[in-house]
C-alpha cells in the first residue's frame, strides 16, 4: 500500500500520515502527536516517495525494503511487539529510558561510520544519532507509551550531512505515539520522570573513563549529568537483564536476515579458499569484497586474517603479513545484513594440501566442534558452559592421544576461551547475558572451539606455532540445530580439493 503524507507548508517540511499511524499496513487507531497541527494550515498530498528520510523506508528504497518493512525484514509491527514485550516486564508505571549511539570522530570533522545502540535500534528501528526512546507501561498495565524524540528537519544542516527523518516520520513512519524536538530534552523528560514510579535504563549517568591513560587525561564531567539530576537513586533501575532476556530470543525475522548474512559469507569463505593468496591483507579484502557483492551490509566486525604464528593472537587484526608456503592460516570474519551479524572461523593450509600434524591436529577440533553443534537443540537441556566442559573435555583426551602432556594448566593455555557466545544484533550479543542459560528454541550462539600451540618445549614439537579455530553459527531449534552458516566448507577433504 502506498503511505501518503501531508506537508505542512512550514520551514522545516513537518508531515503526518494522512492515513493514521499504520503497523504493517493495519491502522492501530492510536495516532497521536506531541507537535500539534495548526489546523489553519494548508496541506498538500504527496507521495512518501518524494520526500527525503534519514533511513531507508519502503517507499524510497523498495530494492531494500519490502511493504511494510521499517528495516530490511523486519516489519513495523514486530518492532511494536518488541515494546510491547519490554513493556509487560515493567513494574506499573514504569519506564525504559534507551538512547541512541553519538556520532564518533576520527579527527575534527571527519566521523567514522555510525552504528545504533542495538538496544535502541532493537526497540525502535530508528537509525540516526542524538534521539531518545521512552517506552512507557500503559495506565491499564495493557500495552505500552511510545516517545520518540529525535532532531527536526533542517534543511541547512541536511545539504551538509544528508536528511533526517524529523519529528513527523517519528510518528507516521516509526509509529512513536509522543515526538518532540530533541533540543527541548530538559522541558520534556522531567514530567515523564516525575510521574512515573520506576526508571529502568542503561545510559551511564556518570560514565568512568575506560583506561588507565583515559582516567588519568580525563577530568571532564558526565554529559548525562542533566539526565542524572532527574533521576532519584530510588527510582532508577538497570535496563540491561530485562532487554537481554527479550532480545536473546530471536524471532523467525531476525533469524532469516542471520541466515542471509551467514549464506552470503559462508560462500565468501568457500570462494577465498579456492584461492593462492600470498599476503594476509590482500585475503582480507577479497573476503570482504564477497561479503558486499553477495548482498551483505559489509564486514560484522574487524576481520582476523592470521597467517602462521599470528593464528597464536585470538584476537589478531593487523592483517599486515606475508602468508608463507606449508603454514595454516586462520580466519575469524562475517557479513552484516539488516544490522543482524554472522561469525564464521576456517583455518586452512597455504599450500594445496594439510600436513599430517595440521590435519591430526584439525580434525581433532573438527570432530569436538561436530559433537557441541549437534548438541545445540532445546530437547538437549544443555547450556552454553555444559558444551564447553564437554569440549574441553573431548579435547583433552584427543591431545593425550596426539602425545600432548596436559596436566596442570594446560588446557587453559591451549584453550584460553570459551567454546561459544550468543550472537543477533551484536557478534558478542546480549553482553550479561547468562551461558548458564539452558538453550531453548530462538536462542543463536556461536560454537568455536580452537586450539593454540606456541613454541614451548612444552608440546610435541611437530605442532608449534599451529593455530587453529572452527566456528559457525547456529540457531537453537527444538529438535535439531539451525547450522546459519553451512555454505563455508570446513572438511579436509573438501578444503583440500578447493585447494588443490
Amino acid at each position: 500500500m502506498k503511505r501518503c503524507l501531508r506537508v505542512i507548508h512550514q520551514p522545516y517540511g513537518q508531515y503526518r500520515n494522512s492515513l493514521g499511524r499504520t503497523l504493517n499496513g493495519v491502522s492501530d487507531g492510536s495516532h497521536r502527536c506531541s507537535h500539534a497541527l495548526n489546523t489553519g494550515r494548508l496541506y498538500s498530498s504527496v507521495s512518501a516517495a518524494e520526500l527525503q528520510f534519514g533511513q531507508p523506508v519502503h517507499e524510497t528504497h523498495p530494492h531494500i525494503l519490502k511493504a511494510g518493512e521499517l528495516t530490511p525484514g523486519i516489519t513495523a509491527l514486530e518492532y511494536a511487539q518488541r515494546r510491547s514485550k519490554l513493556a509487560s516486564l515493567l513494574p506499573k508505571n514504569g519506564i525504559a529510558v534507551l538512547a541512541a549511539a553519538e556520532i564518533k570522530y576520527r579527527s575534527g570533522a571527519v566521523f567514522y561510520e555510525f552504528h545504533q545502540d542495538s538496544n535502541f535500534f532493537y526497540l525502535t528501528g530508528f537509525n540516526e544519532p542524538e534521539a531518545i526512546a521512552v517506552i512507557a507501561k500503559s495506565v491499564d498495565e495493557e500495552d505500552h507509551i511510545f516517545h520518540l524524540y529525535v532532531r527536526p528537519k533542517d534543511p541547512k544542516a541536511e545539504q551538509w550531512d544528508g536528511a533526517r527523518s524529523g519529528l513527523g516520520a517519528a510518528t507516521d513512519v516509526f509509529n512513536a505515539d509522543e515526538t518532540g524536538d530533541i533540543k527541548q530534552l530538559n522541558t520534556i523528560l522531567p514530567p515523564i520522570v516525575k510521574s512515573t514510579s520506576a526508571v529502568y535504563t542503561d545510559i551511564p549517568l556518570h560514565p568512568a573513563p575506560s583506561t588507565v591513560l583515559s582516567r588519568f587525561l580525563s577530568g571532564s564531567t558526565s554529559k548525562a549529568e542533566g539526565f542524572a539530576g532527574l533521576l532519584p537513586s530510588s527510582k532508577l533501575h538497570p535496563l540491561r537483564d530485562i532487554i537481554n532476556s527479550v532480545r536473546a530470543f530471536k524471532s523467525d525475522a531476525e533469524i532469516a536476515n542471520m541466515r542471509k548474512a551467514g549464506q552470503a559469507s559462508g560462500r565468501a569463505f568457500t570462494e577465498v579458499m579456492r584461492q593462492t593468496w600470498t599476503r594476509e591483507r590482500e585475503l582480507c579484502n577479497a573476503l570482504e569484497y564477497g561479503f558486499k557483492t553477495r548482498g551483505c551490509d559489509g564486514s560484522a566486525y574487524v576481520p582476523v586474517i592470521a597467517g602462521g604464528k599470528n593464528a597464536l593472537s585470538v584476537h589478531y587484526v593487523r592483517n599486515d603479513d606475508v602468508l608463507r608456503e606449508g603454514e595454516l592460516v586462520l580466519v575469524d570474519a562475517g557479513g552484516e545484513y539488516g544490522s543482524y551479524i554472522t561469525d564464521i572461523t576456517r583455518t586452512f593450509p597455504t599450500s594445496p594440501r594439510f600436513t599430517p600434524a595440521q590435519r591430526d591436529l584439525y580434525n581433532a577440533l573438527l570432530s569436538v566442534q561436530r559433537t557441541c553443534i549437534s548438541l545445540c537443540r532445546a530437547s538437549a537441556h544443555t547450556t552454553l558452559d555444559a558444551l564447553h566442559a564437554l569440549a574441553e573435555g573431548a579435547l583433552k583426551t584427543s591431545l593425550r592421544d596426539l602425545g600432548f602432556d596436559i596436566s596442570g594448566n594446560a588446557m587453559e593455555v591451549l584453550l584460553p576461551h570459551h567454546l561459544s557466545h550468543y550472537v543477533g544484533l551484536d557478534v558478542h550479543d546480549t553482553p550479561g547475558y547468562s551461558r548458564k542459560e539452558v538453550l531453548r528454541e530462538g536462542h543463536c550462539v556461536t560454537v568455536e572451539p580452537g586450539i593454540y600451540v606456541s613454541h614451548s618445549e612444552r608440546w610435541p614439537k611437530h605442532f608449534r606455532g599451529m593455530g587453529i579455530r572452527i566456528e559457525d553459527s547456529i540457531a537453537v531449534q527444538a529438535e535439531h540445530p539451525y547450522v546459519l552458516t553451512t555454505e563455508a566448507v570446513k572438511e579436509v577433504e573438501d578444503i583440500e580439493a578447493l585447494r588443490s
